[in-house]
């Protein structure tokens, strides 16, 4: 395959994974925070289409769940009555890219019956609705953090290698401090220092702000480089000599060759910093509860009997496997056609 082809094939996967997460609450049946106390580690639900007499159904459909008795987290299925899935339903209301408003979701069933195609938590919540929510928070999280970073290494980057001689020699010295510290452990400590209880909204944007500050050194290294050269060629001094100014120069002629490096750090840093979001909120110092993450998701796991009993609360920590190939397929397909080293 191409490195054309196989570009164009992450950035679908992308695409298609980050307009789903866009649309969580039409894709999600359920509200992420809605609870069925009564339905507690119910497992994953199976779409049937023929019911218990053989019959054949043209609708799948699902049987409600029966606390098997004395035994937490066990169920039998209610074979009495099947409950058809029907789609494009109205439900729980929620807002598109937290702007527009809306009730219809992709599928459903009818109450008391629930579908849970990912099974539940301990409260008895959807973990498939549970899972999209929580990606617009994960996946969110290392798009702005990774464009912050980016940010400040065009702006640091671009003007060390521009300027040069003191200017250059401050920001390389605090780039090689911040490349030397381990970021997992100095995300920690900042975090640690900061308030614990802030709104989820809050959390959001500090882990962004924590991730993305943290994360300028290695960018704007690579952007210093290339506009080391690239201030030396012919055209900038001609463009120079006929009175152009520094930010012309910058705009026009110096910091273009540096977008292609760009870019491709931005595939590398995206999957790193939603790692980075993942592994705070697992550990409670990121987004909290109500509001879904998949870092938080995964913090059930901390819970021993939780851990060997339950395999579908693992599912958040497999979402992440495909978002990580697709961005290293298109990292290394834009390093094959831009021609950089950015690695």
């Amino acid at each position: 395959m191409t490195s054309q082809k196989k570009l164009s094939l992450a950035l679908g996967v992308l695409i298609l994974l980050h307009g789903i997460v866009l649309f969580a609450g039409f894709f999600a049946p359920y509200d992420f925070a809605t609870q069925d106390r009564a339905l507690p580690f119910a497992p994953p639900t199976r779409l049937r289409f023929f019911d218990a007499q053989g019959k054949l159904h043209v609708r799948p459909f699902v049987y409600g769940l029966a606390p098997r008795a004395g035994q937490f987290g066990n169920y039998d299925e209610d074979k009495t009555r099947p409950y058809p899935v029907r789609f494009f339903v109205p439900g729980a209301e929620y807002k598109i890219a937290e702007v527009f408003s809306a009730r219809w979701h992709l599928f459903g069933v009818e109450e008391p019956a629930r579908i849970f195609l990912l099974g539940s938590d301990d409260f008895g919540r959807d973990q498939f609705s549970r899972l999209l929510f929580g990606g617009q928070i994960s996946l969110l999280a290392g798009l702005l953090a990774a464009s912050l970073s980016l940010c400040l290494g065009l702006v640091l980057g671009g003007a060390a290698g521009f300027y040069g001689k003191r200017f250059d020699e401050i920001i390389m010295r605090c780039a090689e401090l911040f490349l030397a510290l381990p970021w997992l452990y100095l995300l920690f400590a900042v975090r640690a220092f900061l308030p614990l209880h802030v709104t989820p909204a809050q959390a959001f944007l500090l882990l962004i702000m924590i991730i993305g500050l943290i994360g300028w050194a290695r960018p704007a290294r690579l952007i210093r480089g290339v506009v080391l050269s690239a201030k030396e060629r012919g055209y900038v001094l001609a463009a120079r000599g006929f009175g152009a100014s520094n930010l012309y120069l910058l705009r026009r002629h110096v910091l273009p060759p540096a977008y292609g490096v760009m870019l491709t750090q931005a595939t590398l840093l995206i999957p790193q910093y939603i790692l980075a979001e993942v592994t705070l909120s697992f550990l409670g110092l990121g987004v909290s509860e109500p509001l879904p993450s998949w870092g938080n998701m995964l913090a059930a796991l901390q819970h021993y009997h939780v851990l060997a009993s339950y395999w579908w609360m693992f599912i958040p920590g497999l979402a992440l496997i495909p978002v990580f190939l697709a961005y290293l397929v298109l990292a290394n397909s834009m390093h094959e056609l831009v021609g950089y080293a950015a690695f």
